[in-house]
């Protein structure tokens, strides 16, 4: 029986990066099973914003920056999509000059400028004694630089993706899937009615995962993925006797946001970058749907083939987490618990060959 009335200390909790279906229910296995051992936990708004935006004064409230949770505030969360606690893309190593918080303003004037000091101090003044952010690569590769100078942390893996480095599975994955799947049957009507070819663009920067899987599981005829460049001509024959072939006069390819034709590189939507240094990727659905038109008549004896073309984006990461982002949460979030009860810092939780575990979390920065 866990020892409720001890505290043992404070557990802090962020969520960072984009949000997936998922992320509430992590929160919720962690603060329910921390309450029930013994910890205090705090719940850090926006991700590591939440850490440079603070101030440490006792006479100031900082209640949009963190609060303490309970089990009656994740019950009330823990089964829904999203994240309460909020999230941000904030990288406290690479704060611009406009965006450093106005009372550290006089203190940090550089073009780009380096924050970590001030997260550090933020930690120790919350008295924070163990970290656990939840989130993709870029998330976990800066909790990594914390470990490192000293702080205790101990990491979620999270991305509709599925691609940080040391885990099978990453929380978000499976809805995306499911979602996937299901958006993609739901639009064949459409593409079936008007004997079309249906390109959706979906997520993967990197990795083919939410593109490939969905694929393999009927909802599309082909796919293209950032692992492998295409060749535009051969998808669109392919396209075109995988619609001769169906009754209804149609075929469907399902396009990672990542994926590049042969000779080109990835499409942006523009040139404005994130503070990881990404590109917002967007727009090779568009390119890939104007191809086919264009090419379609050279393998559909000279006749157009028109195209429906449609991307899921915000749709497969927006709503409730279906079976498999509730429960692996739920196991990850005591997984973390496990190692912070064994006082063993420095691991991310993980998922590999159908067995739970963890990793060093120098493995989120070894590999794409």
């Amino acid at each position: 029986m866990a020892h409720v009335k001890r505290k043992k200390g404070k557990i802090g909790i962020l969520t960072g990066g984009g949000d997936v279906p998922g992320l509430n229910p992590a929160i919720r296995a962690i603060t329910i099973r921390a309450i029930r051992e013994g910890y205090e936990v705090i719940g850090i708004r926006r991700g590591w914003a939440g850490l440079i935006e603070m101030k440490r004064d006792k006479d100031y409230h900082n209640g949009a920056h963190f609060h303490v949770l309970t089990e009656e505030t994740v019950n009330k969360t823990g089964r829904t999509g999203g994240t309460f606690l909020h999230t941000s893309r904030t990288r406290p190593s690479h704060i611009l000059k406009v965006n450093v918080p106005d009372h550290l303003q006089q203190k940090f004037n550089k073009k780009v400028n380096d924050l970590s000091s001030e997260v550090l101090k933020n930690i120790d003044y919350l008295g924070i004694d163990y970290l656990i952010p939840i989130g993709g690569d870029d998330t976990l590769s800066y909790a990594a630089r914390l470990h490192k100078e000293g702080v205790k942390v101990i990491c979620v893996p999270k991305t509709m993706d599925n691609d940080v480095p040391g885990t099978d599975y990453c929380i978000g994955f499976s809805t995306c899937v499911t979602r996937t799947i299901s958006m993609t049957h739901a639009l064949r009507t459409a593409a079936g009615s008007h004997e079309r070819f249906l390109v959706i663009e979906v997520f993967g920067r990197y990795a083919g995962f939410t593109a490939l899987l969905p694929t393999m599981a009927g909802a599309a005829n082909r796919c293209v993925i950032p692992e492998y460049k295409f060749d535009i001509n051969r998808l669109c024959e392919l396209l075109t006797k995988d619609r001769l072939t169906n009754p209804s006069n149609y075929s469907v390819v399902l396009v990672s946001e990542g994926a590049m034709v042969k000779g080109e590189e990835m499409v942006f939507e523009g040139k404005e970058k994130d503070m990881y240094g990404h590109k917002k990727l967007g727009g090779i659905g568009d390119q890939v749907a104007s191809l086919l038109k264009e090419r379609s008549a050279t393998f559909n004896n000279g006749r157009r083939i028109n195209v429906i073309n449609q991307r899921l984006s915000y749709l497969v990461r927006c709503g409730d987490p279906d079976a498999i982002d509730s429960i692996v949460p739920m196991a990850y979030g005591n997984l973390a618990l496990d190692l912070i009860l064994k006082d063993t810092p420095g691991r991310m939780v993980s998922l590999r060959k159908g067995q739970y575990n963890d990793v060093p979390i120098d493995v989120v920065a070894s590999t794409k």
